[in-house]
């Protein structure tokens, strides 16, 4: 009876060991399709080809797996250039900010002039209507002077 026990037990780990392998060999495929990885269908090749290997090359496939990132890409440094447009872009923003600061100050500037000038212009209206109503009076009174000159 123990004898079967134990062959059971033999037969049962060896099953487990076995669906093991095949289940670790997929992990750097699943890490690779985790983060979009440019090449995962070879990550997945690669890791059926590291069982017959005895999982040696497996290690390798887990650094390349990890070494891609969808967000920065290969290694650990984020794109440089990509660092320098972000910067100039700002740059840009802040000068357009800038701009636009100067803008409302001159259009402020342009509206308090408007209304300074409205207010003169009132003013001119005003002196020309006095203006027009003197010289009406001194015509009235020419006329009159000259009317009391002339008898006829």
């Amino acid at each position: 009876m123990l004898d079967y026990f134990a062959l059971g037990l033999l037969f049962f780990v060896g099953i487990v060991i076995f669906y093991g392998i095949i289940a670790i060999h997929d992990i750097p495929y699943e890490i690779a399709k985790a983060r979009n990885h440019p090449q995962q269908d070879a990550l997945h090749v690669a890791g059926w080809i590291s069982l017959f290997t005895l999982h040696a090359i497996w290690p390798f496939l887990w650094i390349w797996a990890t070494l891609y990132r969808e967000d920065r890409g290969w290694g650990f440094i984020k794109d440089q250039g990509l660092q320098e447009q972000i910067n100039l872009l700002q740059t840009q923003v802040n000068k357009a900010q800038e701009l636009q600061e100067k803008i409302l100050a001159l259009d402020k500037k342009l509206y308090d002039i408007a209304q300074n000038n409205t207010h003169q212009n009132t003013n001119i209206l005003q002196k020309i209507a006095q203006l027009e109503n003197e010289i009406a009076s001194v015509k009235l009174q020419l006329t009159q002077v000259q009317s009391k000159k002339d008898p006829h």
